[in-house]
């Protein structure tokens, strides 16, 4: 049996990272860009032709998106203060999913080189869910799989719920118990967004907290934007609303992911949903495990789109 933090700690950090659950996302480029080793820069992309990009407009808020490669498509939303090319392109997903999908991938709003809004409303209830929507009308896509980790993997489950017409099929990655409150995938996190807009970093007494700010700073983030995603009210998704999902669902953690709780009941509540915990890892290194992508890859393939 692996070791554990003591019940305290475990409860003192669930208190938290319940309002911010997302957020844990942006942990994901720590172990991409190597902000807690001295590991050198992401791998750059391997495709040898520039990917098809450009900006739309979603409700007066431009989003960029990219495209790589042609066949089905599959839509990758990303987690909290990272963006397509750290979460997808850098860890390696795009090479492993394009010779079985076409890839289109956002900069979620208040990420990279999207528009970044400063008022939480900006970010509320379905913002982000219609932001892909958005993209995919932009495109003329009708249908299509999606994929989220952590932060995207929220979004991701919101579409499932309220956009099931438009996917084949859903993958919920890093996702977990929190997933579904009220708060779940941003409102509540004041704690972070205080965090974010400090003045000086040292004054931040949460070593979570404090955390959160120096992967942010060092992503080169708009803080004020990433506040304001964490101060932003979610409406709950029901037992009910998730007990009448016919889509086929992968949710996916890493088995030793204590970040967002267990993804156990989520899965279950999901009648069509299969599970996975990827050995080993935890919700810092489950993107990049060839495993996860195994399993991704598995799911894919024995599906047809349609």
């Amino acid at each position: 049996m692996r070791a554990v933090p003591s019940l305290a700690t475990r409860l003192s950090r669930r208190r938290m990272l319940q309002s911010t659950l997302f957020a844990a996302g942006g942990l994901t480029a720590a172990a991409l860009v190597g902000c807690e080793s001295d590991s050198t820069s992401p791998p750059a992309a391997t495709a040898t032709m520039p990917p098809p990009s450009g900006t739309f407009d979603s409700n007066g808020v431009p989003i960029h998106y990219e495209v790589f490669s042609e066949g089905y498509p599959i839509v990758l939303v990303h987690g909290f203060s990272v963006n397509f090319q750290l979460n997808w392109v850098a860890s390696g997903w795009v090479d492993e999913l394009t010779p079985i999908r076409q890839v289109v991938g956002l900069d979620a709003r208040g990420h990279g080189e999207s528009g970044k809004p400063h008022e939480p409303e900006a970010y509320a209830n379905d913002a982000m869910p219609n932001d892909v929507i958005g993209l995919m009308d932009h495109l003329g896509i009708e249908r299509a799989d999606l994929f989220g980790y952590s932060m995207g993997a929220g979004i991701s489950l919101r579409l499932l719920v309220n956009n099931p017409d438009r996917f084949s099929s859903v993958v919920l990655g890093g996702i977990g118990e929190f997933a579904r409150g009220a708060d779940g995938g941003g409102g509540g996190g004041s704690l972070i967004a205080e965090a974010l807009l400090a003045e000086d970093p040292e004054t931040i007494e949460s070593p979570i907290a404090r955390g959160f700010r120096t992967l942010a700073d060092a992503l080169g983030n708009d803080n004020e934007a990433l506040a304001a995603y964490m101060l932003s009210t979610q409406q709950t998704i029901t037992d009910e609303a998730l007990g009448q999902v016919t889509l086929p669902v992968l949710v996916v953690n890493g088995e030793n992911d204590d970040l967002v709780g267990p993804p156990d009941a989520l899965a279950a509540a999901i009648p069509t949903a299969e599970l996975a915990k990827i050995p080993g890892t935890d919700h810092l290194t489950t993107v990049s495990a060839p495993a996860f992508k195994e399993t991704v890859i598995d799911f894919l393939n024995r599906r047809s789109p349609a």
